[in-house]
This record gives structure tokens, sequence and C-alpha cells, in this order.
């Protein structure tokens, strides 16, 4: 059974943004509306199909403009889903460039950590630059590794969302 998302107008144009040239089929939705639709969808269980029920007085219902409200939903969100599955390749391709430099600047550390222990240094400072160096080639690897553990999880969660969305089964209803 579908977890149905109810949403009530007076209009059809509340739908859509209001700048928006072309405001059925392609058009973008309005972001109360937009928000609204994915608030309630991360609210429902993740396995359950979704129904998004679009309540309509007889009139707006009936009227040329609503006959494009399902297909212009399923494109909004389709084309959501097709804008963060490429924010996430742009977030692995950054990710796989940033690991490729900072091993690049870890391995240039550790040589020069390397180096450092042999220069004839004495005290604190003979101890400091060799383990600074180490210490800042490691850092070298710190957002490679925020990417490759925690970045692309929100992006994720979002992408297969808007792929529910873009699926669900839409429905004008009088209300």
């Amino acid at each position: 059974m579908a977890a149905p998302i109810e949403l009530r107008l007076a209009r059809v144009a509340q739908l859509y943004h209001t700048l928006d040239p072309t405001p059925f089929r392609q058009g973008d939705l309005d972001a109360t509306a937009e928000a609204y639709i994915v608030d309630w969808a991360q609210e429902l269980p993740r396995e359950a199909p979704l129904a998004i029920l679009v309540h309509l007085p007889r009139a707006e219902r009936e009227s040329p403009a609503a006959a494009g409200i399902p297909d212009s939903i399923r494109a909004y969100f389709a084309g959501r889903a097709e804008a963060e599955r490429r924010a996430l390749r742009e977030l692995f391709r950054f990710g796989r460039m940033a690991l490729a430099l900072g091993l690049l600047v870890l391995a240039a550390c550790l040589g020069a950590a390397v180096l450092a222990a042999r220069l004839p240094l004495e005290g604190v400072l003979a101890r400091l630059l060799p383990e600074s160096l180490v210490i800042v080639g490691w850092v070298a690897l710190w957002r490679p590794a925020e990417v490759f553990l925690y970045d692309w999880i929100p992006h994720r969660r979002r992408l297969r969302l808007y792929r529910r969305l873009a699926a669900a089964e839409v429905a004008l209803v009088e209300g």
C-alpha cells in the first residue's frame, strides 16, 4: 500500500514557482510545495511506495492545467534525482582528486620528515620538525577521508528520496 502525501490547493498555480515561464509539465514546483512534499516523504517508511494526492476544487481539477500535474510532479522529482546523481558523481570525482593530492602530500611530508630527522639539530626542534611534517602529511588526507566516509551519505539519501518521489503515483482528488 502506498504511503500518501496530501496537498490541499485552492488553485493549480499554487503548486508551481510563480516566476517559471513554463509552469506545467517541466516547470519548477513552488519551493514551499516542494519542501512540504519532501518533508512528508522523509517521515514516511523508506520502503513504502509513495502516493501524492493533490486535493483541488472541482473546477480547478477539471481544468486543462490540472491534467499536467501528475506528469509535472514526477518530471520535477526525476530532474531533482538526476541533479543529485550528478552532484554525487562530482563529489566522488573531487574525492578521488583530493585523495591523490593528499597521498602525494603525505609521501612528500614523510620523505621530508626522514630527511629532517637526519639534520644536525638538537633539542625540541630536532623532534618538532619531523613530527610536524608527519602531522601535516596526515592532515592532507583529512578532506578525502571526509568525502569517502561521510559526505556522500546525505547525497545518497536525497537521491533515493527523489527517485521515490519521481516514481510516486500522483492523483488529483476533489477537495
